[in-house]
């Protein structure tokens, strides 16, 4: 199925595939717990209890052991990464769930042959399309073909959920899926985890594009923001729409921090998107440019070290990868590191010539020594280097935390791409403040704005307090940037119904129950037609002669009014008529005429395919149980009996035309050659006497 290769023997494939094994090894070990722990309840003796206690623990060893390892998997970063990703920031791509195979076609074609009672061999083809469907979901490819695969599915468990899915019982149909984070199997009968843990999927496989896309151009930073906005947006719609969740991947506070993020790494690459615009600008133009860029690595720092507590708080890092609880924290760092070094690259402490400045803002005009006045010149020069120098120094303290804590995680420690991000700004820096103290007195340098603790002593009633105050500089969070979070457009990806045959879904339907169909034949007495002649009060002068003219293709007596489309009701039944005789009820389904499935027919094809069958009309029918179909859901106005489109002579009860549709009714003339479907009779309606049967069923 495109979209999807179990076969690939690619390194992500074999991953995916480790992540299942230890999967299922866990399942193994957490079921051997399970009856290791009830057995611990259940018996008193305690020989047997101390041997169940040792074999507890020999188990809970083997669960730690197989977490770590699920855990190391999920800090496999570099197999996601593009294969250019040396030099390049790592991402945080997320793993796919695993899920255990599951036939439809048994509990389908049980449910279709007894709720629908229709044969489920017409429909073993869309039974066996929607499981090879979800089998391949399993394995998607990282490419556009992979998206539409699961948008495909998700959008077949629409029709899933509303043809065989009850509210009132089980089908016996099981979505067991496992935890992509910590392994744990999770088994529930609703298709809203089925539709969620899809939709983690999709969000993951967008994660796994984002990563692999060549960051080293404009354009594949810009499919990369795309791809993680896209990330989060399905991570939001989980959040904001399922809920109770049993994994603990599709909690709220989990999906909180991966909205979080995703966001954050979109920014991320609209940072390094502004990186690579720095080698084609002039010198003024630059320092605007580390102006900005300064700005936007403050504000990634901020929305890390939040993210950090926000994991904190919710204990989220029990559940999350060490690898992904440790990198939040050190880009925190880093992108702090970033943010003092472009800002001391944006602070000029040299004269700029005259046509660099004629492209600055007048706002930035003032920190260039060329606009100062020359008393204050020498003053100023002495504060922009100390500001500089207190800059470069904060970089290179922040640049040490950062490759301290990737020293302190294990599964940090050995990622070579992070290390040489690291490593070459730190390198640059240093570098770069090297030049800085060549070029600039020690005086000016150290003895100013320097980064010193500052002991004030202060006295108030009595009391002597000393204060430390330390003399920094803080960085200004800002962006230029306005993320928005891309939902997921299912509408892109439509799907038609595989049991369309089936009929109307808003009738046909899981949550709805009608009866057996019965098989009625109605025959009338004479084959031919009767010649209909009627005076029409409610028709207006443009269609009265086109009524006129349905009413004679419609004519007979079988006794029944029908109205509506797809499908159509019968809306009145004559007493003792071939109808009423036949066993038809108002209210009742029109499913099939002559052999015909007419579910899906109008109101106008139906009348038509009456027509056609002459004398004899074998119809089949359904009765509706949970509602009368004739009558509104909402109590206000009143009881509608026909739509627009009903044949002639069947009335439309509304508050505008009630009186004088009774008006038309008592003004109708009819002969014994000339009468309605329904038989409508122009005499008043007299409650003592007997209605005489208009046809014989033969």
């Amino acid at each position: 199925m495109q979209g999807s290769d179990p076969r690939a023997a690619t390194c992500r494939g074999k991953l995916q595939s480790k992540r299942c094994k230890l999967n299922q090894e866990i399942n193994k070990e957490l079921r051997l717990r399970a009856g290791a722990e009830n057995l611990y309840k259940a018996t008193t003796n305690r020989k047997l209890r101390d041997t169940v206690a040792l074999e507890l623990s020999f188990v809970n060893s083997n669960l730690q052991l197989l977490k770590e390892q699920l855990a190391e998997l999920n800090s496999s970063m570099e197999i996601y990464q593009n294969k250019s990703h040396n030099g390049v920031m790592p991402m945080i791509p997320l793993g796919l769930k695993e899920t255990k195979e599951i036939n439809f076609m048994e509990p389908f074609s049980d449910f279709i042959l007894e709720h629908y009672s229709e044969e489920p061999m017409i429909y073993l083809d869309a039974i066996a399309d929607i499981t090879d469907t979800r089998q391949a979901s399993k394995t998607p490819s990282r490419d556009a073909f992979g998206v539409a695969l699961l948008f495909r599915y998700y959008n077949l468990l629409y029709y899933v959920e509303r043809r065989f899915i009850p509210p009132d019982r089980n089908i016996g149909v099981f979505f067991e899926w496992y935890d992509s984070l910590t392994g744990v199997p999770s088994c529930q009968r609703t298709i809203a985890f089925e539709k969620a843990c899809t939709l983690f999927n999709l969000g993951a496989i967008y994660t796994q594009i984002g990563t692999r896309h060549d960051r080293t151009t404009e354009r594949g930073l810009d499919a990369s923001v795309d791809s993680f906005l896209r990330a989060a947006g399905i991570f939001r719609h989980i959040y904001d729409t399922f809920t109770n969740a049993p994994s603990m991947d599709l909690k709220p506070q989990v999906l909180d921090v991966l909205v979080s993020l995703m966001l954050s790494q979109a920014r991320e690459c609209l940072f390094e998107k502004v990186q690579l615009q720095i080698n084609s600008l002039d010198k003024a133009g630059s320092m605007l440019l580390f102006i900005d860029l300064a700005g936007e690595a403050a504000q990634l720092s901020h929305e890390y070290t939040e993210m950090h507590k926000n994991i904190q708080i919710n204990d989220t890092h029990t559940y999350l990868p060490e690898c992904w609880a440790g990198l939040v924290p050190l880009k925190a760092e880093l992108y702090k590191a970033f943010g003092h070094y472009y800002k001391a690259c944006s602070i000029a402490t040299t004269l700029l010539p005259k046509s660099d400045q004629m492209g600055v803002p007048a706002s930035l005009k003032e920190s260039f020594i060329g606009n100062l006045c020359e008393e204050t010149m020498e003053e100023n020069i002495v504060s922009l280097v100390a500001t500089k120098y207190a800059h470069f120094k904060e970089a290179m303290a922040n640049y040490e935390e950062a490759q301290r804590l990737q020293r302190m995680c294990r599964y940090l420690k050995n990622k070579k791409s992070l290390t040489q991000v690291i490593q070459e700004a730190h390198l640059k820096t240093r570098e770069e403040y090297d030049n800085f103290r060549l070029q600039n007195s020690p005086n000016d340098v150290e003895e100013c704005y320097d980064l010193v603790d500052h002991v004030v002593e202060g006295n108030a009633k009595g009391i002597t307090t000393v204060v430390i105050l330390k003399l920094t500089f803080f960085l200004l969070a800002s962006s230029k940037f306005t993320l928005s979070l891309t939902g997921p457009d299912f509408t892109s990806h439509k799907v038609e119904d595989p049991f369309k045959r089936l009929g109307p879904i808003a009738i046909f339907s899981a949550r709805r129950h009608w009866t057996a169909p019965r098989c009625v034949r109605l025959q009338k007495g004479s084959s031919t037609y009767h010649d209909v002649t009627t005076y029409n009060s409610i028709l207006t002068p443009n269609n009265n002669e086109e009524a006129q003219g349905q009413v004679q293709k419609l004519g007979g007596n079988f006794g029944f009014h029908v109205r509506g489309d797809a499908p159509v009701i019968i809306a009145h039944v004559q007493i003792n008529s071939l109808a009423d005789l036949g066993g038809i009820k108002e209210g009742d389904f029109i499913v099939e005429i002559a052999g015909v499935d007419v579910k899906w027919y109008s109101h106008q094809e139906v009348m038509m395919l009456i027509q056609s069958c002459g004398s004899v009309l074998d119809l089949k029918v359904i009765t509706p149980m949970d509602r009368n179909y004739l009558k509104p859901l909402s109590s206000k106005g009143s009881i509608t009996t026909s739509s627009s489109d009903n044949s002639p002579g069947i009335l439309v009860n509304t508050p505008d035309t009630l009186n004088s549709g009774i008006r038309h009714k008592l003004m109708l003339k009819t002969s014994t050659t000339a009468r309605f479907v329904g038989g409508v009779s122009s005499s008043p309606w007299n409650p003592f006497r007997r209605t005489a049967s208009f046809a014989k069923i033969f």
